[in-house]
């Protein structure tokens, strides 16, 4: 093999390593895609105990093999879908803080769908400047805000201006000793990114009404 293609191998290699990251993705955000896809395959099939192997050349095609354990248990009735009326919102406020702009749109459009209304800042600093000046009921903080303060540090300081403040943690990952501290201090809900409407419509019920 010429030292060219192994080179190609190797950056291709590389770049199948993280095509389950949240938010990972080669395409132009806001245009094409914002790397959620393949992520919400695999929480999806992680949350059943399974996995995915992926096998691929780089030129010609790939094939993603899902597996999943076996059961001999008998199927169960189809759960009845919660009423989208269980979990609206009465105008309550909302502020929302994420450091990717397509994910503050996203949530913003869930959130106002839902009958809240909705704040949203770009990153820690600017929620804690929001909330030392304008009242919210619930803010919904993403973990991860590089370069920047995380939610954790974040909630810290936010809990010093607004004491008691109710709020949520949203992570494109799993809960880590981060995560746990910040609900140790006072985060009354956790949620996995992406989440659906109903996660963060039953999260926000839940916490409004701790």
């Amino acid at each position: 093999m010429s030292r060219i293609s192994q080179e190609k191998l190797e950056f291709f290699n590389s770049l199948l390593s993280k095509i389950f990251e949240p938010f990972y993705t080669k395409k132009v955000m806001g245009r094409s895609g914002t790397g959620l896809g393949l992520a919400v395959v695999w929480g999806t099939v992680m949350d059943h105990h399974g996995y995915i192997e992926v096998e691929s050349d780089g030129h010609s095609g790939s094939v993603f093999k899902l597996y999943f354990p076996v059961s001999h248990d008998d199927p169960q009735s189809p759960a009845r879908v919660a009423d989208v009326q269980t979990y609206r919102g009465k105008g309550e406020r909302v502020l929302v803080v994420d450091d990717i702009e397509e994910q503050r749109e996203i949530a913003s459009s869930i959130l106002s769908a839902l009958g809240y209304k909705v704040a949203i800042a770009s990153s820690g600093e600017e929620a804690v400047s929001h909330v030392s000046r304008h009242s919210v009921d619930v803010v919904i903080l993403d973990m991860l805000m590089p370069p920047g303060m995380d939610g954790l540090t974040t909630y810290r300081e936010i809990l010093k201006v607004r004491p008691g403040q109710k709020a949520i943690i949203a992570s494109g990952f799993a809960e880590t000793d981060r995560v746990k501290e910040a609900l140790d201090l006072g985060v009354g809900q956790f949620i996995k990114k992406p989440y659906t409407i109903g996660d963060v419509g039953f999260a926000l019920k839940k916490e409004l009404m701790r």
